[in-house]
């Protein structure tokens, strides 16, 4: 039987993405080769999961607790990977998903440096997210250091995230990945939120009510979609001093019937629209035109000049119309993210953010 035509999507354009943000080489090999048919996907990942959480479990009874971070870290981003895009199997979704949550709360405390699992008021609900400090700050707070506000993109989540925060916090910066509406542990309650400066307002508010981090410095980065959140509320927010894009949208609308299938119709489910043409709708407000300008901070985008999801042009969009100063970053060779080439923007974006941020 020929393979689904979106398992041959995935595993010729994923496994970049899946192997930079945590998942093994030799397991994405395995499952992409084993797996026939898209309805699999989700329990393909959910057994590799399992075998790498059964590791760290069995880590956590022996007391060799790092160990266990790692593995239990390792395993929800295989958990979380099963669940990516897989919107048309809403209850398989969300039970992989869960697992992933479970196991990268679950190994936070044993990460070097440590996180917390913390909630964020939000509009009536709760925004979920993972706090990390970096290593050799006192938690008292005798020095506070700054911190990166990282925002997801349509379906990514922070379970995935640990080699990013790693870039940050190997820098003596702090990090707080957190799951806005429509976004992660957030798509239950809410659909995504195009205005994105609301939500990133309440996560700044609920970093100055803290003792332990500065306040005056503080940096947000976004990814994919979070491309476009993250100069969105940059615009709106005066906060924030410095500002990382990955290959964001300029205009979603403009490229809408361009995207990948899958990105479309997970769009579709994240917006809980009810409809395509009422997600249309939440695409067209999903636009940094009347905006841009507004963008005083220093800003770093990158864009990859082979991305099949969003085209770079719209990067370079975005660093004509700011107004503060930019740094362009476009790798000739980069797909979406710049995944396929992760050495040539991530120590870059890290020693950028850091000296931004003093």
């Amino acid at each position: 039987m020929a393979k689904d035509a979106r398992i041959e999507m995935a595993v010729a354009h994923w496994a970049h993405r899946m192997v930079t943000n945590g998942v093994p080489l030799a397991d994405f090999e395995d499952v992409g080769k084993s797996v026939e048919a898209w309805k699999d996907w989700c329990a393909a990942w959910v057994t590799r999961g399992a075998f790498h959480e059964e590791l760290g479990r069995a880590a956590l009874a022996d007391r060799r607790e790092f160990s266990a971070g790692e593995h239990l870290t390792t395993a929800a981003a295989c958990y979380h990977f099963g669940k990516f895009l897989f919107a048309d199997f809403p209850d398989e979704m969300r039970a992989a998903h869960e697992r992933a949550v479970a196991c990268r709360t679950d190994a936070l405390p044993y990460l070097r440096p440590a996180g917390e699992r913390v909630a964020i008021p939000y509009d009536g609900i709760t925004l979920k997210a993972n706090l990390r400090r970096p290593a050799g700050v006192p938690p008292e707070g005798a020095k506070r250091p700054p911190v990166v506000v990282m925002a997801m993109g349509l379906d990514s989540a922070k379970e995935e995230m640990d080699t990013n925060e790693r870039v940050f916090l190997d820098r003596g910066m702090a990090t707080l990945c957190f799951d806005g509406p429509g976004q992660g542990e957030g798509e239950y309650e809410r659909g995504i939120c195009p205005e994105y400066e609301q939500p990133v307002g309440a996560v700044i508010d609920w970093i100055e009510a803290r003792d332990d981090l500065d306040a005056g410095r503080i940096g947000l980065w976004g990814v994919s979609m979070g491309g476009y959140y993250a100069p969105r509320a940059a615009a709106h927010d005066r906060r924030i001093k410095a500002c990382v894009s990955l290959t964001g949208p300029f205009d979603l609308a403009e490229i809408w019937d361009e995207l990948p299938g899958l990105t479309r119709e997970t769009f579709i489910a994240r917006s809980q629209a009810g409809s395509p043409e009422a997600a249309f709708g939440m695409a067209q407000r999903m636009t940094l035109k009347d905006c841009a300008a507004n963008i005083t901070c220093p800003l770093h985008i990158v864009a990859g000049a082979l991305d099949r999801v969003i085209p770079a042009s719209h990067a370079h969009r975005l660093a004509q119309a700011a107004s503060g100063p930019v740094v362009m970053t476009h790798v000739a060779d980069g797909g979406h993210v710049v995944n396929n080439r992760p050495y040539s923007y991530r120590p870059l974006t890290g020693d950028w953010m850091a000296a931004m941020l003093g």
